[in-house]
């Protein structure tokens, strides 16, 4: 039976690097991704070592931040809002955990007191923008922001570390239920051409059950309504029940949704025939997502996605190396190795759909081998977001 990898993407661009011979087998995605982080950093110190001025613009182009490795913050910044005032407080709060561990405390307090004069003084702008029958939800929302920046602020005065991320991460909860409570309609009209698919408009969240516990993975229908709807409406027919992880590389990847039999996907009993989905990524300069190529083919090259695989835990859609619009069921979770794979030079992005995280249960997912048992998958929140043909 044909398995849908992602590994063929390492062979495809190895090919396009014209790298010959040296990759006339499949090598292992470790492997290849160590050896382009081998060249890279070779390449690194002989730019750094001879670096003249002239070469001033190429150093400027390599990547200046790490990788958000967040699935929360990834999916707050993907939310479809233009709200600067509750943007400003997601991002310095989000900074918070980071100047903690510095011990920047003069920063944290200053950033805190920000935050408050924001909610407090501007409390009707972010309302604005909050969709009309969720305003009274907001209202509820903000009030509850705002009551759990009180021990923030004194764990802040009290320099006290230790509580100081928890209560960060629960008012970004709020500012998350807030930011969501903005969004007031789907914010872009699917092309006609997959109208014959389900799609995802809005989030949801689906319960995973295996042998070895349960995890929780958040789909992002703002990003990749078509496939996150392919994989909302085979969650819901029960077509992962049972089945096993098909494919593993330790440290890379966990595949899934290989169905028993000839078929190499879901084969729609109304036609007959696999249904697919097609190649679906949407970027930060967007508001749709791109569809039918990789982005470097659509003139996007080294551009990240509003969901890039930096997140332990990325959902993607597999497909076969030779066509990007031939993803069916099969998905796979990205286990991400941050010494492999560079901020901004990630091989996979821009060439597989990511359609959301796994938000729950990470020790869970680290202890999943090849062969171990998906006992169900539920749809638990979010099924009212899920739009039939």
């Amino acid at each position: 039976m044909h398995s849908e990898d992602p590994d063929d993407v390492m062979v495809g661009l190895a090919s396009s690097l014209n790298l010959g011979a040296m990759f006339s087998k499949k090598f292992s995605v470790k492997r290849l991704l160590g050896m382009f982080a081998v060249a890279f950093a070779v390449v690194m110190s002989a730019v750094l070592f001879y670096a003249q001025p002239s070469e001033a613009a190429l150093i400027a182009a390599l990547p200046s931040t790490t990788a958000i490795k967040d699935p929360r913050i990834l999916l707050r910044q993907a939310l479809p809002i233009e709200n600067s005032q509750i943007r400003d407080v997601q991002q310095k709060l989000e900074k918070l955990p980071r100047q903690t561990n510095l011990k920047r405390w003069g920063n944290i307090s200053s950033d805190v007191d920000n935050v408050v004069q924001t909610l407090t003084q501007q409390s009707d702008k972010i309302l604005a923008s909050v969709a009309p029958a969720q305003k009274e939800a907001a209202i509820a929302t903000l009030a509850d922001l705002n009551k759990t920046l009180i021990p923030l602020q004194e764990a802040v005065a009290a320099k006290d570390r230790n509580k100081v991320k928890p209560l960060v991460e629960k008012s970004l909860e709020y500012v998350g239920l807030l930011e969501s409570q903005m969004v007031q309609n789907f914010p872009f009209q699917v092309p006609d051409a997959y109208a014959n698919l389900p799609q995802l408009k809005g989030r949801a969240i689906v319960e995973m059950e295996t042998e070895k516990g349960a995890i929780a993975m958040t789909l992002d229908g703002f990003s990749a309504p078509v496939n996150a709807g392919q994989f909302a409406d085979l969650v819901q027919r029960g077509f992962y029940n049972g089945l096993v992880f098909n494919r593993a590389d330790d440290n890379y990847f966990l595949q899934a949704g290989d169905p028993p039999g000839d078929a190499d996907g879901f084969v729609d009993k109304k036609t007959g025939k696999v249904r697919t989905v097609p190649l679906e990524i949407r970027i930060p300069s967007k508001k749709e997502p791109i569809y039918g190529k990789p982005l470097a083919d659509a003139g996007f090259d080294r551009v990240t996605p509003v969901l890039p695989f930096s997140a332990y835990g990325t959902l993607a859609m597999a497909h076969p190396g030779n066509d990007p619009n031939g993803g069916s069921s099969q998905f796979f979770i990205y286990l991400f190795e941050s010494d492999l794979t560079p901020a901004g030079l990630n091989l996979i992005d821009g060439n597989y759909t990511a359609f959301g995280y796994v938000t729950e249960g990470e020790e869970v997912l680290r202890n999943l081998k090849l062969g171990d048992k998906i006992i169900s998958a539920k749809l638990v929140a979010g099924a009212e977001n899920l739009v039939q043909p």
